[in-house]
């Protein structure tokens, strides 16, 4: 009876024991020698069990060496079964360091995965490998559309900056001065959008990865507010400098003081989203302040001329309503999978924000341009 049952269990090992040495693609050749090193000890065990099955048919009576012999290759039954998950594991690295990945839906993704369960299907699994996470911009999955939208975006900034700052001097009042105010504005935009592509790259490597990108995701968000302030507090208040740096001083203080909330671990965990949206609008709304006090000292027919505020309440109209579809989830929450690639709230945040960037430059620039016309001289009712 016992080498009835001692048999079977070998019939039923037997297979978990043949691994093939080529299991594993590894394109190193000390891996090769490290599986055939494996395979041959695997082949030893299989050796020695069938040799103590064969003893123990011959000499029934002496059953007590065939037990110890058993009990001894029991024993070591957890050690194979460790050496086969590694194996599978191993395989599994290969495949994903490889780009042989298959997008997975939204339930088995682990928790730091998971942030809008209305995308159900598409997402990347996790892959700890900087190499696979960069190859996935090529692919097609729920991250496609934010990582290209302001990777595009952060490329078009970088140029029309270097070609703004590049400009004939002559083209300016004051070249250094307003070079550097419009270029505060490129900056915080360039930063802004290429800390969004990484984040949106590099967030399913790891937990610790993916926290360290989005707080320089939010901290790029407060730059962008931050740098869109400087150029048009300088030339909206021009010919009134004080007014211009205490405002300068208060929204630096405000996007410091948001940067430091967005350090807070919870702070991307997706119960705060709606609060991450109202920080932000927050920060940008901050500058109604600045716009009444020019509307109420230059008069409303000079701001919406000479002020551009039409342009600036077009911005803000757009960053208004990015911020309202990503905090409610707009189209996904009333499509549940059928937003999960494209037109997801995520994506279209990303547009609208690198559409009222925009837009706020090409206020800037009709500022810029007026001030060229008028010249640097400011009459006394400017300087009161």
């Amino acid at each position: 009876m016992n080498e009835t049952t001692d048999l079977g269990n070998a019939s039923i090992l037997e297979p978990g024991l043949r691994l093939r040495k080529d299991r594993i693609p590894s394109p190193a050749g000390q891996e090769n020698h490290d599986n055939d090193q494996l395979y041959e000890q695997k082949s030893l065990l299989l050796e020695s069990h069938r040799s103590c099955e064969q003893k123990k048919s011959s000499d029934s009576p002496g059953g007590n060496e065939a037990t110890q012999e058993d009990e001894r290759f029991m024993g070591m039954l957890p050690l194979l079964q460790a050496h086969h998950a590694m194996e599978r594991m191993e395989e599994f690295v290969c495949k994903v360091w490889e780009g042989r990945w298959r997008v997975i839906s939204f339930d088995v993704l682990p928790d730091w995965l998971k942030d809008n369960d209305y995308l159900l299907h598409g997402h990347r699994p996790p892959m700890p490998s900087f190499r696979a996470c960069f190859k996935s911009i090529f692919r097609i999955h729920t991250e496609t559309g934010n990582i290209w939208t302001h990777l595009l975006g952060c490329v078009f900034f970088l140029c029309l900056g270097i070609f703004y700052m590049f400009r004939p001097n002559m083209s300016f009042v004051a070249p250094v001065q307003e070079k550097v105010v419009v270029g505060m504005f490129f900056l915080g935009a360039i930063l802004c959008l290429s800390f969004s592509w990484l984040f949106h790259t590099v967030y399913c490597h790891s937990e610790g990865v993916s926290r360290i990108f989005s707080k320089l995701d939010y901290s790029g968000i407060a730059l962008l507010i931050m740098g869109s302030f400087v150029p048009w507090l300088y030339y909206s208040f021009y010919c009134n400098p004080q007014p211009y740096f205490i405002y300068l001083i208060v929204i630096c203080v405000l996007g410091i003081a948001a940067i430091i909330v967005s350090q807070w671990d919870r702070f991307a965990t997706p119960q705060y989203r709606a609060v991450r949206a109202g920080v932000f609008l927050a920060l940008g709304l901050s500058g109604v302040i600045p716009t009444l006090h020019f509307v109420i000292s230059e008069g409303l027919l000079k701001a919406a001329t000479m002020g551009q505020i039409g342009w600036l309440a077009l911005m803000a109209c757009l960053y208004i309503t990015g911020a309202a579809l990503y905090a409610a989830r707009i189209p996904e929450r009333f499509f549940p999978g059928k937003c999960d690639i494209w037109f997801h709230s995520h994506q279209l945040f990303h547009v609208f924000v690198v559409a009222g960037a925009f837009v706020h430059f090409h206020g800037v620039s009709n500022l810029q341009e007026f001030r060229f016309m008028v010249g640097g001289g400011c009459s006394e009712d400017e300087m009161q």
